[in-house]
């Protein structure tokens, strides 16, 4: 009898759990299945989130509060109100004409130009209407820097030679001896009293958050680490979806380096092992200043300095003109409704008359793009992919090889580089234009990730660049179409499976 009662107590118990975690379940896939009707804006997506939310109780939830939420709520994000709000003291000093941020505007103002051939003038229009906050400066030199054996001797330098500020950003740095060869660069000139300020994403850096290597340096006088996370349950963050990929480094408000590479040990040759494949730039000129104020925005946003210690004389200082080249500094982020980054490469990719080459580590761009790439290959343009033939991220290099058909049939070249593996990012039209800088043809970094590039019109960089680029060209192997589609179905099957995956990211 007491065995009876306690089982039937225990039925009791157990049914009612059963109806209390299906009802919350029930709560929880109504509240998603809204959510996504509401504010996602890709079929294939909202479908995706919709079947993990109903078939996984728990998981699915926790995986659509942490990745699925959209990254800009209909009533604004926290990134772009603050971007406003550091905006509003920026104008409100331009009134002023003693006050720095008007003699920024007036250098601007003064170095604004128009391209002058048919192509840059096309681009620039378009670019004009995405982009108005940053406009096309002259005056500039660019230099391109290949992997972190040209790249980190000349950041170290500029590092070394700074006299009043240092503001350097990064998405990963390596718990290595490179990611303390630059922190003990940066305290160094910390403690001879230059101010230093460093921004890092606390995704990238988990390694090196981990280890502890940041509590090292977080007492050096005249030194602020800040680190870069959407995830913050006390002020309802939780998206650790959205990631700072800038790698930016700008010195004195003079100097700048933007680019792929990040402060790590497998960005420089090591016993005789190659260099992870990489291009970085580095910008002398007035949109130097247009870098700086990159990163005083996410600095603001991290941190919440006082605008007014942000928005000073001495990080906008006057420049002079220092070469020929056209820059213009182009955002992209969650911050937007609109996808500022997809819309740029695109207006570039459909302005192409003559040549096409495109460089990225990964490639799982929208279907829009692969059209425009396809487009530029069918009227003719020579048309050239070049990816990384073994990808450090094996879901994401499946994924893009499922749109390699496509693009093999409309008469795009695709070449894949062997190791040591290619992490540049770089498009080349017509000779006349080239976008560099951290955004990679992929949806992170196109649509959740904080990225800048710099679209630059000049022909000597433009000529550099391009060898770079040639030289990755001659170490690839070109698909063929025919032997393309004869690889085992079983592989086709994984490729394709990985693509259908792709848009829950």
């Amino acid at each position: 009898m007491i065995v009876f009662l306690f089982e039937n107590r225990w039925e009791i118990i157990s049914a009612g759990w059963l109806w209390l975690g299906t009802a919350l379940h029930l709560v929880a896939f109504c509240l998603i299945v809204f959510d996504s009707l509401m504010n996602r804006k890709e079929i294939a997506s909202t479908l995706l989130w919709i079947f993990l939310a109903w078939s996984f109780p728990v998981v699915g939830p926790i995986l659509y509060l942490s990745f699925g939420v959209d990254r800009v709520p209909v009533k604004g994000w926290r990134k772009r109100q603050s971007n406003q709000r550091l905006m509003n003291v920026r104008e409100a000093d331009r009134e002023d004409a003693a006050m720095p941020m008007a003699y920024w505007h007036a250098i601007r103002r003064s170095l604004a130009v128009v391209p002058d051939t048919p192509l840059a003038r096309e681009t620039h229009a378009a670019m004009n209407s995405i982009i108005e906050d940053f406009p096309l400066l002259s005056g500039n030199r660019a230099d391109p820097l290949l992997s972190g054996d040209e790249a980190f001797p000349a950041m170290l330098e500029a590092i070394a030679s700074a006299k009043h500020h240092i503001h350097l950003q990064t998405f990963i740095l390596g718990n290595d001896a490179v990611g303390r060869m630059f922190l003990d660069a940066l305290k160094a000139k910390a403690e001879a009293g230059v101010r230093v300020r460093f921004l890092y994403d606390r995704f990238g850096c988990t390694h090196a958050i981990f280890a502890g290597l940041f509590r090292r340096y977080a007492r050096v006088p005249n030194m602020e680490l800040a680190g870069w996370t959407q995830v913050n349950p006390i002020k309802r963050r939780f998206q650790v979806n959205l990631r700072n990929h800038r790698k930016l480094l700008v010195v004195d408000g003079r100097l700048a380096f933007v680019g792929g590479i990040n402060l790590r040990g497998e960005n420089v040759t090591r016993a005789g092992r190659a260099p992870i494949r990489d291009y970085h730039f580095r910008i002398e000129g007035p949109a130097v200043q247009e870098l700086q104020y990159v990163f005083l925005r996410d600095w603001y946003f991290a941190t919440e300095a006082d605008p007014e210690t942000l928005l000073v004389r001495d990080h906008f200082p006057g420049i002079e003109p220092v070469g020929s080249a056209l820059i213009r500094i182009v955002n992209g982020g969650p911050e937007s409704e609109e996808e500022v980054m997809t819309d740029v490469l695109f207006a570039a990719v459909t302005a192409a008359r003559k040549t096409l080459l495109a460089v990225t580590p990964y490639f799982v761009p929208t279907r829009d793009f692969v059209r425009a790439l396809r487009s530029a290959a069918l009227r003719g343009v020579d048309t050239r992919l070049i990816v990384p033939a073994r990808n450090n991220h094996v879901f994401v290099g499946l994924a893009g090889r499922a749109l390699y058909d496509s693009l093999l049939s409309a008469g795009v070249r695709v070449f894949e580089r062997p190791p040591p593996f290619l992490h540049g990012k770089a498009l080349i039209v017509d000779d006349a234009l080239a976008i560099v800088g951290t955004a990679n043809l992929d949806a992170r970094s196109l649509r959740l990730n904080y990225e800048t590039n710099v679209v630059v019109y000049d022909a000597d960089f433009i000529d550099r660049l391009k060898r770079m680029i040639l030289d990755d060209v001659a170490a690839s192997v070109e698909l063929d179409l025919a032997v393309w589609r004869r690889r085992p179905l079983r592989r086709q099957l994984i490729e394709n499976f990985c693509y259908l995956l792709a848009p829950i990211l």
